[in-house]
């Protein structure tokens, strides 16, 4: 921790999120993940669930660590107003991918800030397209396990980065940090690496 800053606490356990920061040279003093209900509210926008989930990540560390800066990030993969969450198991990994196969889809990255009782937060908006994925793609994807634990049942950095034909936006959004919004909002709250 460099003197006179506050530290850093990254409300995940996500390694993509921990590479992302380290890659512009930020390493979190702590990591301790948020446990939250991420259920959609009735009504809710993908853009404002993305918010609303990273907001409520950096409150729950920030009761835990309050003299510290959090941060907290949480992603959305939405097909027009419906979303794909985190895929619960192979079944659902697989009508995942059937629906984004050959589609464009949208994914919604929060990313919120929290230093002395005050959050800040953005979303980003990354446009996605997918090619048309054959049973034998998506079945040989599914097996590999990559899909668990990301939100509409694939990863960017992963074997479906094959899958992808454009990405319109922030591709450090997609794996789960706006690097650029990050750092901004650090900024804006006074904190330095």
């Amino acid at each position: 921790m460099a003197a006179g800053r506050p530290e850093l606490v990254l409300a995940s356990a996500s390694p993509r999120r921990i590479e992302l920061l380290a890659q512009v040279g930020i390493t979190p003093d702590h990591i301790d993940p948020a446990d939250i209900d991420e259920t959609p509210l009735k009504g809710e926008t993908p853009p404002r669930l993305a918010e609303r989930l990273a907001t409520s990540k950096a409150r729950v560390v920030a009761e835990r660590r309050a003299d510290a800066v959090v941060i907290a990030a949480d992603t959305v993969v939405a097909v027009g107003r419906r979303f794909l969450e985190k895929a619960a198991d192979e079944a659902e990994a697989t009508r995942f991918l059937k629906l984004l196969s050959g589609r464009n889809h949208r994914v919604f990255t929060g990313v919120a800030v929290w230093r002395d009782g005050i959050i800040s937060s953005r979303v980003n908006e990354t446009r996605v397209t997918f090619k048309p994925l054959s049973d034998h793609e998506i079945a040989a994807y599914v097996a590999t396990g990559d899909w668990r634990g990301k939100a509409g049942g694939y990863g960017i950095q992963g074997p479906a980065a094959a899958f992808i034909q454009r990405i319109v936006g922030s591709h450090p959004s997609v794996m789960g940090l706006p690097v650029y919004e990050a750092v901004q909002l650090l900024h804006g709250v006074g904190w330095r690496s």
